[in-house]
């Protein structure tokens, strides 16, 4: 009896330890689980240890991170008729971790069918062209699209991004042509335009040119001008003072002459003579005035009572003839 009774006993205390570790579950950090008991829910676990009924009470992990779901490439229709192919990758987080459990089946795939859906309609309200330069506005549009449609799930779509939109071949080429040329046109426009500024700035440095030429020859003449200007004026006066000192010495002469003779106490006749003599020296200078002097003015009344006296000796003789 003993020896069956220890056996019991342990048979039990492992069957207690199973049951122990069967009702014991750890959560992670980034995970939230779903508790239910006998088939219905019974509450929400956060991370942690977490007590469970054993054989009673299920759990189901839920992640809570944001993850990817890859859209496959699909075939468009554009606003222009237009055959695309077209493929995205959608971003979401769980917000509501018994709503994306019990709500929907297979979040994943009705996702992937849902972006399918409405990238056929977003991209078909765009041209070709506008499709490929306004990949911002369809994946704002499609994440707000998305977003409203998986808000029942308890799922937040973050971000809708376009990998690639892929035009046909012919189409490609096309695009290709036209770009070549657009920037042919472009660079013969750019050509253009540098050519017509540097003859603008040519014609415009010949200008300056010209004028600060006109004007430095301008400055000279008036310079040269001048120069010469002063030059006369110098030499005029030059001249002027040089007739007006030879003016004053003859002058001065001919007074010393008249003195001399008034100091010698001269006759009538002889001063007379002198004074005859003085003017035609006086008369031969180079001066344009000539100075005498006052007594001049007595000088030349002797002068005519001396032709007065010969007019009468002159006179006398005559008489005597006649008689």
């Amino acid at each position: 009896m003993g020896v069956w009774a220890v056996v019991l006993l342990i048979i039990v205390g492992v069957f207690l330890f199973i049951v122990i570790l069967a009702s014991l579950r750890i959560i992670r950090p980034w995970q939230k689980a779903l508790i239910e008991r006998l088939g219905r829910y019974q509450r929400t676990a956060d991370s942690g240890l977490t007590m469970l009924v054993p054989f009673i009470e299920r759990l189901t992990r839920v992640d809570m991170r944001e993850q990817v779901v890859d859209v496959p490439p699909q075939e468009v229709i554009t606003a222009d008729n237009v055959v695309v192919t077209v493929d995205a990758v959608i971003y979401y987080e769980v917000t509501d971790p018994v709503k994306v459990v019990y709500n929907v089946k297979d979040f994943r795939l009705a996702a992937v069918k849902l972006a399918q859906t409405n990238l056929r309609n977003v991209i078909g309200d765009f041209t070709l062209d506008k499709s490929l330069t306004s990949r911002e506005s369809i994946n704002t549009k499609l994440r707000e699209v998305l977003d409203d449609a998986t808000d029942k799930w308890g799922i937040k779509v973050t971000r809708v991004e376009l990998q690639r939109i892929d035009p046909p071949r012919d189409v490609t080429d096309a695009m290709h042509k036209q770009m070549r040329a657009e920037r042919e046109r472009r660079a013969m426009v750019l050509e253009a335009k540098g050519i017509k500024e540097a003859t603008i700035n040519k014609a415009e440095g010949d200008r300056q040119a010209r004028i600060l030429k006109a004007e430095g020859e301008k400055q000279s003449a008036i310079l040269r001008a001048e120069g010469e200007a002063q030059a006369i004026e110098r030499v005029s006066k030059a001249e002027r003072f040089k007739k007006i000192a030879i003016a004053e010495g003859e002058a001065q002469a001919v007074k010393n002459v008249f003195s001399a003779i008034h100091e010698g106490d001269p006759t009538n006749d002889l001063i007379a003579i002198k004074y005859i003599e003085a003017l035609q020296v006086i008369a031969q200078g180079k001066a344009n005035k000539v100075f005498l002097p006052y007594e001049v003015s007595n000088v030349m009344a002797s002068i005519a009572g001396i032709a007065e006296l010969f007019k009468d000796k002159k006179i006398a003789p005559e008489a005597e003839k006649k008689k």
